[in-house]
């Protein structure tokens, strides 16, 4: 299969995301084959453009399905995508492990790119991230993540101050669950050695702000990513999408999309 023939299906196609998702799907020249949505608002779409009902049913006129949806949907996504022949690209974020472990399963038998940020440049921070995190001892240099978005984002902290996170603790060797602190409010006593800590603003129609901040005793380091248009999820995606051909299965992420060797 060729990227010209590739047929991309949207999930959740009348959403900001999915929106953009057309729009660069139609100025790259590609196939849209159709989308789902909740949404009975389908005004400002291609003429022709096919909503289906279920995944089930977008998935048979697809190769690949980009999918920007709610985390309720990703059980239901997983379980019937796992035997379609359909690559996935899974932008969802706020999903809970059980769910995450029905992607880990549907990744052995289709190729899944699942991310928290498509953003080429949010996926560079998190690696930075990483490598800040393993050459500055926990003991000397704490960690904190801030992250603000618009006034209508349903989870907090975000998913991709979640994934910078995990990048900081594998390059520690602990487990986020074990050293996160978030939302800290009342007598919450000293900070805690080795927490890798977080703080979410809410407000406005902000993209969405990201900052890794390493802060010792005598110097701070700051890491920070401003996105300024969502477009810039729908064109990582669409990139996502076009890598996707031909891969075998197995559960994908930004990076190898960007070609950058694992740590």
């Amino acid at each position: 299969m060729t990227s010209s023939s590739l047929r991309i299906g949207i999930a959740g196609i009348t959403g900001r995301v999915g929106r953009l998702l057309v729009e660069e799907i139609i100025a790259q020249n590609l196939s849209l084959s159709g989308g789902t949505s909740l949404s009975k608002d389908i005004q400002n779409l291609p003429n022709g453009t096919i909503i289906f009902e279920t995944i089930d049913e977008l998935a048979k006129v697809s190769d690949v399905i980009i999918d920007f949806t709610n985390a309720s949907t990703t059980a239901i996504h997983a379980r019937a995508l796992k035997d379609s022949n359909v690559a996935w690209i899974i932008g969802t974020t706020g999903i809970s492990d059980i769910d995450q472990k029905l992607v880990q399963e549907t990744a052995m038998t289709i190729p899944v790119v699942q991310a928290a940020n498509f953003s080429p440049g949010v996926t560079l921070i998190t690696r930075l991230a990483g490598e800040l995190a393993k050459a500055l001892p926990a003991n000397q240099y704490d960690a904190e993540i801030l992250e603000t978005h618009h006034r209508q984002k349903v989870d907090a902290p975000s998913g991709t101050a979640i994934a910078i996170g995990e990048a900081i603790a594998k390059a520690r060797h602990v487990d986020l669950k074990s050293v996160k602190e978030a939302g800290r409010d009342g007598v919450t006593g000293a900070r805690k050695e080795n927490a890798i800590g977080f703080a979410s603003l809410r407000g406005g129609q902000i993209v969405g702000e990201h900052s890794a901040i390493f802060l010792s005793d005598v110097e701070e380091i700051v890491l920070t990513h401003k996105a300024f248009d969502r477009r810039i999820f729908a064109k990582g995606a669409v990139r996502s999408a076009l890598w996707s051909v031909n891969k075998p299965p197995k559960l994908y992420g930004m990076t190898h999309v960007l070609g950058l060797d694992p740590l």
